[in-house]
């Protein structure tokens, strides 16, 4: 973590330094940083989903579950991923209609799940009801 911040900090100075002169290159700098910090911690993501699938496949979840609500984790990090980089460059609605764009596909993502789920409250309700 302590080198995360280190490179934040550093690409920050950089930053401030050259914004007046060439905006654009503060802003691939910016960039370039983020996206570097995005894909360091990414590796860092393995582990959790490995113990995830264990504790999955020792409960008797079926993998397409876990698949699917990994699947939703990642677009709401990757959708919030861009959309803070638009929002550095200043563009603050492009930003919101990613976000936008990530919510409507987790929505979809997530209605295989919601079907199971009302399904399985239909099957424990009395015949009668």
């Amino acid at each position: 973590m302590i080198q995360i911040i280190g490179l934040g900090l550093i690409a920050t100075v950089l930053i401030l330094v050259i914004r007046e002169q060439k905006p654009m290159f503060a802003f691939l700098l910016a960039a370039f940083t983020g996206l570097f910090i995005f894909l360091y911690v990414i590796g860092k993501i393995e582990a959790v989903i490995t113990v995830l699938e264990d504790l999955a496949s020792k409960s008797g979840i079926p993998s397409i579950y876990l698949k699917t609500v990994l699947k939703i984790i990642g677009i709401a990090y990757i959708a919030e991923f861009g959309a803070q980089i638009v929002r550095d460059a200043g563009l603050e609605s492009i930003a919101s209609k990613i976000e936008f764009a990530g919510k409507i596909f987790i929505l979809v993502m997530a209605v295989p799940i919601i079907n199971v789920i009302v399904e399985t409250v239909i099957g424990l309700l009395p015949a009668g009801s």
